[in-house]
């Protein structure tokens, strides 16, 4: 296992599969022994996707996110980066995208090892920029794919299904992006990283359809940073 020093108002470092990894508050995992950031579900260009049908959103969706991502990866160092699918909302997307988000994607991609993990949303992208495209990869004995498969027997790290968790705070009700981690006492662990992208909505990390995805599992739980630290959200405990 490599210990990662990472600023304390960036992430928290979780233990994965005998790996350290830290989950960052932009909602990504980084890899420090692999020099790799792992996103999920960046859906850009979704807001140009819903102007086509009358859905005006602001236009600026894909810089967002792209932003996002070229500081988490100077913060982190990363040396690769790794996307966990529905990279663009739909496979079309690759032709929409603006020239400015164009040329920051392509410099991002020109300056790292990067690897697209294709989705549901863009099975077939019509552009991949240059980078590498498969529908999924095994890291470290770690399987990296979209959708998580249910009865999976080796570690996974997925994306997919937006997970949130909602809690109270002070008599508001907050909604904050987290990852699903499943661990299992003669099986791997498996993990559901958030979605990083600025127009994705998220599933209740509870909900059925995370927790059929993620089985057979021990437990389950929501997990996020705060103040370096992670915070644990018991989602589902076995039956003694």
């Amino acid at each position: 296992m490599v210990l990662v020093s990472f600023p304390s108002d960036s992430g928290a470092p979780l233990g994965f599969a005998g790996e350290e990894l830290v989950l960052t508050k932009p909602n990504a995992l980084y890899w420090p022994r692999e020099r790799t950031l792992l996103v999920a579900d960046l859906h850009l260009e979704k807001g140009s996707w819903y102007a086509q049908t009358g859905q005006m959103l602001p236009p600026y969706d894909s810089r967002e996110t792209l932003e996002r991502l070229a500081d988490t990866i100077k913060a982190t160092g990363a040396r690769r980066v790794i996307t966990l699918g529905d990279n663009f909302h739909d496979d079309a997307g690759t032709s929409r995208l603006e020239p400015y988000a164009a040329g920051m994607l392509e410099g991002l991609i020109r300056t790292h090892d990067w690897i697209w993990v294709t989705g549901n949303h863009d099975e077939q992208m019509h552009r991949t920029f240059g980078a590498e495209s498969t529908d999924e990869l095994e890291i470290g004995g770690i399987i990296l794919r979209h959708e998580a498969r249910t009865g999976e027997t080796r570690p996974e790290l997925s994306g997919h299904y937006h997970p949130k968790m909602r809690v109270r705070v002070r008599d508001r009700h907050i909604a904050r992006p987290c990852a699903v981690l499943s661990r299992s006492d003669s099986g791997p662990d498996r993990m559901i990283a958030p979605a990083f992208g600025a127009y994705t909505g998220g599933m209740d990390a509870g909900a059925p359809e995370i927790l059929e995805a993620l089985s057979p599992a021990s437990e389950v739980d929501a997990v996020l940073p705060a103040n370096g630290k992670l915070v644990t959200f018991p989602l589902y405990r076995e039956a003694a």
